[in-house]
C-alpha cells in the first residue's frame, strides 16, 4: 500500500538537478534578427536571406527548401507543413495551414484489409497508399504572396547550389539511412542513399540531388503550378499509382485543386502572455493551450524546475489533454470541434481539480460537449511517429515566423520523385474508422486533412509584442516538448537553451515517458509512487526557439539533433 504522507514530503523535497541532453553553449544572442533551424546549412540560409532584406517568410522559404536537401528524412516539398506568422506592425498573427489531404478516392475503409482488420503501421505507410497531397509549396506561396519582399524565385539559389555541389552526410543522417529497413525498397530511392555495394552513404560522403536542383529550378521560375500540374505532377501520380505491392489512390485532379487554407489561430492567455497556435485539423495547438491552461491553476514557478512534484502536475495535464484531443480533435470542415469550450477557463479549472497531488487520476476520461455535429466522435489514437522539422525566424522589422513541416516517417512513404520524398500522412487518419459503432471524428475521408500533433506557437506580451517563437518535431510527443519549453521559458525564466534542453516528459494518455538519463533514474521512483506507469525512453525533440527580450533575441537549438541558432 503506498504511503500518501511520504509521498507528499518526496513530491515537497524532490528537486533534482540534471545534465543538459548534450554539451550546447548557452542561449544565441542577436539584436535585430535570428534564425533557429534544425540544420546549420538551412540557418545559414536563412539568415543570408534577412541580410538581403528578406522578410521572415522570406526567410523561412530558403530554410525549407535547404532542409529539404540536406535533411530529406524528415521535411520538404512532398509533404506539409503549418506556419504562424505574426506581423509586427498589425501585431496580429496569421495561420497558414499547408496540411496534406487524402485523395478524392479515399474511404474510411482503406487502412483495413480485406478481413475487416487494421494493417500494420509500416504495410500501410510504404508505398503509395498513404500518400496525401502534399501541401508546403502552396502554405508557402500563399505566405509568400502576403508578406513576402524579395522575389519568389530568388529564395531557391541556396538549396539549388547545395543540391547541385553536395554536402557531406552527418553522422545522424548516416544512422537514419543504416537504420532503416525500408528505405531500398524502391529504385530512386535505393540509387539516392546507398553506395553501389547496396550499404548505407558514408559519414562524409558528398551526396548530391540534381535531379531536385532541377525541381527547385523550376518552382523558382513557373512557381507552385509547375508542381501541382504538369511533368512534376504526372510523375508523383504515376509513382503513387504504380508502387509495387502497395499502390495508392492519388489522381492529377487531387493536385491541382489542392488549396492552402489560411485559418485564425487558437490562443489563450498563460500567466499574462497570450499563446498562439495552430488551429485543427493540427491538435497540437488546442492540446497545447489546454496543458497550459490545466497548468494556469497550478503555481508551477514556485516548484523547481523539473521537481516530482512539477513533473507530475505536467504529466497529468498532459494526460487530461490528450483524453480530449484523442476524442474531439480532427480535420474542422468535416467534423464539428467544441474548440472553445475546449479552451475555456473555467473548463480548463475543473480538469485541473481533477489532479490529486498524493496519486494519478485513475481514468483521464474526455471532457463532455454537446456537439453540433451529426455523430458524437468516438476517440482514436491514431500512430505518429517521431520524424519532422521545425525552425523559428523573427526578422529586423519583428515579424516572426514559427513552421512545423513533415513528411511523416522518417523517409515518409520512400518514394522519392523528382529528387524529393513523398509523405505518409495518411496513416496519421485512424485506421479503424469506427469505434463502438460510431464514426471516429479522424477517420479517412476523401479531401480531408488527417490529425496532426505540429504545434509551432507564438508567443505574445500583455502589449502583443513578440516574445517567442518555437516548435518542435516528435510525433504526438511534439505536445509535451512544446509545452515543456514553454514553462521552463514562462514559469521557471530559463533562457530558450536551457528549456529546450530540460529532459521531456510526455503522457499521451497512457504511460508517463521520461526522457532517458540520470534526472529519469532519480525522479522515477517517487512519480510510481503516485501510481504513474513509467517509461524512460529515448526522446529525440528537435525544438527549437526564438525569444525576445528588452536585450534582443536569445535562440536555442535543440542539442539532441543538428540544428544552430544564428543571427546578427
Amino acid at each position: 500500500m503506498i504511503n500518501r504522507a511520504l509521498v507528499s514530503i518526496a513530491l515537497a523535497a524532490t528537486a533534482i538537478s540534471f545534465p543538459a541532453a548534450a554539451q550546447q553553449p548557452p542561449s544565441a544572442f542577436a539584436e535585430r534578427q535570428m534564425v533557429a533551424a534544425a540544420n546549420p546549412f538551412a540557418a545559414h540560409a536563412g539568415l543570408t536571406i534577412l541580410r538581403r532584406g528578406g522578410s521572415a517568410v522570406d526567410a523561412a522559404i530558403a530554410i525549407q527548401m535547404v532542409l529539404n536537401v540536406v535533411e530529406p528524412q524528415s521535411s520538404g516539398i512532398g509533404g506539409g507543413a503549418f506556419m504562424l506568422h505574426f506581423d509586427s506592425e498589425t501585431r496580429k498573427i496569421t495561420a497558414f495551414d499547408g496540411r496534406e489531404t487524402a485523395p478524392a478516392r479515399a474511404t474510411p475503409e482503406m487502412f483495413l484489409d480485406d478481413a475487416g482488420d487494421r494493417l500494420t503501421f509500416y504495410t500501410a505507410v510504404v508505398g503509395g497508399r498513404a500518400v496525401g497531397v502534399p501541401g508546403t509549396l502552396r502554405l508557402l506561396e500563399e505566405a509568400h504572396r502576403r508578406f513576402g519582399r524579395l522575389p519568389w524565385q530568388d529564395l531557391f539559389g541556396e538549396a539549388i547550389a547545395i543540391a547541385e555541389s553536395g554536402f557531406p552526410v552527418s553522422p545522424r543522417l548516416h544512422a537514419l539511412i543504416a537504420g532503416d529497413a525500408y528505405l531500398a525498397t524502391y529504385p530512386d530511392a535505393r540509387r539516392h542513399f546507398f553506395d553501389n555495394t547496396g550499404a548505407a552513404l558514408a559519414v562524409g560522403h558528398v551526396l548530391r540531388n540534381p535531379a531536385l536542383a532541377e525541381t527547385f529550378r523550376r518552382v523558382a521560375t513557373q512557381g507552385a503550378d509547375s508542381f501541382y500540374e504538369g511533368a512534376i505532377a504526372r510523375s508523383i501520380v504515376f509513382a503513387v499509382q504504380t508502387a509495387a505491392d502497395n499502390p495508392g489512390l492519388l489522381q492529377m485532379a487531387d493536385l491541382s485543386r489542392y488549396e492552402a487554407k489560411v485559418r485564425e489561430p487558437v490562443c489563450a492567455y498563460y500567466r499574462r502572455l497570450e499563446v498562439c497556435g495552430m488551429p485543427p485539423p493540427t491538435s497540437g495547438g488546442v492540446a497545447t493551450l489546454q496543458i497550459l491552461g490545466i497548468l494556469q491553476n497550478a503555481t508551477l514557478a514556485a516548484e523547481p524546475a523539473w521537481s516530482a512534484r512539477a513533473a507530475h502536475l505536467f504529466a497529468e495535464a498532459n494526460r487530461l489533454a490528450f483524453a480530449d484531443r484523442n476524442r474531439y480533435l480532427a480535420d474542422p470542415d468535416f467534423v464539428s470541434i467544441p474548440v472553445d469550450r475546449m479552451l475555456d477557463r473555467s473548463y480548463l479549472r475543473q480538469r485541473y481539480k481533477l489532479i490529486r497531488t498524493d496519486a494519478v487520476v485513475p481514468t483521464a476520461e474526455p471532457g463532455t460537449f454537446r456537439q453540433g455535429s451529426l455523430h458524437p466522435p468516438r476517440a482514436d489514437t491514431a500512430l505518429e511517429l517521431p520524424s519532422t522539422s521545425h525552425f523559428s525566424v523573427v526578422d529586423a522589422e519583428g515579424n516572426a515566423v514559427s513552421m512545423t513541416s513533415s513528411i511523416e516517417n522518417v523517409f515518409g512513404s520512400r518514394l522519392m520523385v523528382s529528387g524529393f520524398l513523398l509523405n505518409n500522412q495518411l496513416t496519421d487518419f485512424s485506421f479503424r474508422p469506427e469505434a463502438d459503432g460510431q464514426p471516429v471524428a479522424n477517420r479517412v475521408e476523401g479531401g480531408k486533412r488527417p490529425r496532426s500533433s505540429m504545434s509551432p506557437v507564438i508567443v505574445l506580451d500583455s502589449r502583443k509584442r513578440l516574445r517567442m517563437a518555437v516548435g518542435s518535431p516528435g510525433g504526438s510527443r511534439i505536445i509535451g516538448y512544446v509545452a515543456k519549453t514553454i514553462v521552463g521559458v514562462i514559469d521557471w525564466k530559463l533562457d530558450p537553451q536551457t528549456a529546450i534542453d530540460l529532459p521531456n516528459v510526455v503522457n499521451r494518455g497512457g504511460r508517463t515517458e521520461l526522457e532517458t538519463g540520470a534526472w529519469a533514474t532519480a525522479v522515477g521512483p517517487t512519480l510510481e509512487e503516485l501510481g504513474h506507469d513509467i517509461a524512460v525512453v529515448e526522446m529525440t525533440s528537435g525544438l527549437h526557439a526564438i525569444v525576445r527580450d528588452s536585450r534582443g533575441l536569445w535562440g536555442g537549438a535543440d542539442s539532441r539533433r543538428e540544428g544552430i541558432a544564428i543571427g546578427d
